[in-house]
């Protein structure tokens, strides 16, 4: 017997790579043992993996750690299966909000919620004489002043690496100036219009205090340039906070006067420019009822009170035994906000790599903003047609 009571089978897990995950996986092997195998790849390039992961018989991985977006291509395709007889037998513990239903069935346990959200230096910002930003206009103004007095030439980061990140911050914006991404009720991309054009001038502006390798950017590397001081005021996930807080990697300087806030608000907006997530694992069709079950019972033991209570800081965890802290602060100030949840759609996939693909033209002043745009609809619009979603 294994200590977690599983007396067979195996477990492979798919996921990202950041504290909070890594502390999952870490529980989930205490199961290993006596027949019971359990191994891991973390990596940041997870979603472009899972797909092809899952769809081989059987399936490279087990188990596959997704968000709200990631979970769509698996669900279209069949490659995950239902939790629901699982979760009668072996999670008692789980609360129902943990229990992401879909179409009547639980498809995936979520163990924690995230957002972007704003970090500042609180010093930073006293020098150069503004008060705390609450807008990306503010940060806009609160960026000039901080040049202007020869403090930092580029004081701001974002997630703005070609891909996935810059997508993310395209759909960040345009939920913040009230965008509606698909027309009512149809897959039509409805992104070409004077909102896309404000949030994509916005990005463009904010780009133009960065760093001027900002297509560079991920949350690797923005949290790298906040530890290092060469940062005045970030667009960061909240799950890095517990990392950016503590004295690994950093200095006193920038830990004691680094603050988290929720995300800005937009274009005389009131809701904050961010998208809500959450983090949860799904278990893989193509494998042995066997595998599945041994992988459950380790993934849940992944996310026992004891393992939440003792990597507290990682993650808005949303089981048994956390206690908010110092580095849930900027999500919750999201979420009180009414930040939007990221669209859980079928399409929405395609539309957000259309985004990443074809926005950077625009941020380098080698396009116009219409044009990137158009840009997006005629790649989205390609991709939705070869998968069945537009005539």
């Amino acid at each position: 017997m294994a200590d977690c009571g599983i007396t067979s089978g195996k477990v492979s897990i798919l996921g990202n790579d950041f504290p909070a995950i890594q502390a999952l996986v870490e529980a989930a092997k205490e199961c290993a043992g006596n027949g019971v195998s359990v191994s891991s790849n973390l990596t940041t390039e997870h979603r472009d993996i899972q797909v092809a992961a899952l769809t081989a018989n059987p399936a490279q991985y087990s188990s596959a750690i997704v968000a709200n977006s990631s979970i769509v291509p698996l669900m279209n395709d069949g490659l995950i299966r239902p939790l629901d007889d699982l979760v009668a037998e072996h999670g008692q513990n789980l609360k129902p909000s943990q229990l992401i239903t879909i179409d009547g069935k639980v498809m995936a346990v979520a163990f924690m919620a995230n957002a972007q959200h704003m970090f500042y230096r609180s010093d930073l910002i006293e020098q150069a004489g503004v008060t705390a930003p609450e807008s990306y206009e503010d940060v806009l103004a609160a960026a000039e002043a901080i040049r202007s007095a020869g403090i930092m030439e580029h004081p701001v980061a974002l997630n703005t690496k070609t891909g996935w990140n810059l997508g993310e911050e395209f759909v960040n914006m345009y939920s913040g100036y009230g965008g509606v991404f698909f027309q009512d009720g149809t897959a039509e991309p409805n992104i070409n219009n004077e909102t896309g054009v404000a949030a994509l001038n916005t990005l463009k502006a904010l780009t133009e205090y960065s760093n001027p390798d900002f297509l560079t950017f991920d949350s690797n590397a923005t949290q790298a340039l906040w530890e290092s001081g060469e940062v005045a005021i970030a667009t960061l996930w909240g799950s890095r906070a517990a990392g950016i807080l503590d004295a690994e990697g950093s200095t006193s300087d920038v830990t004691s006067t680094t603050v988290l806030a929720g995300a800005p608000t937009v274009g005389n907006g009131t809701t904050p420019a961010t998208t809500l997530w959450w983090d949860g694992f799904t278990i893989a069709a193509n494998i042995s009822d066997e595998d599945a079950e041994a992988t459950f019972i380790a993934m849940v033991n992944g996310i026992s009170p004891e393992v939440i209570a003792a990597n507290n800081d990682d993650a808005v965890w949303l089981g048994e035994g956390y206690t908010p802290g110092d580095a849930s602060v900027g999500i919750f100030a999201s979420v009180q906000g009414g930040a939007a949840p990221y669209p859980m759609l079928p399409y929405m996939g395609l539309m957000h790599t259309a985004l990443g693909d074809e926005l950077s033209d625009f941020l380098q002043g080698q396009e116009t903003a219409e044009q990137a745009l158009a840009d997006v609809e005629a790649a989205y619009r390609t991709a939705a047609k070869e998968q069945g979603f537009l005539q």
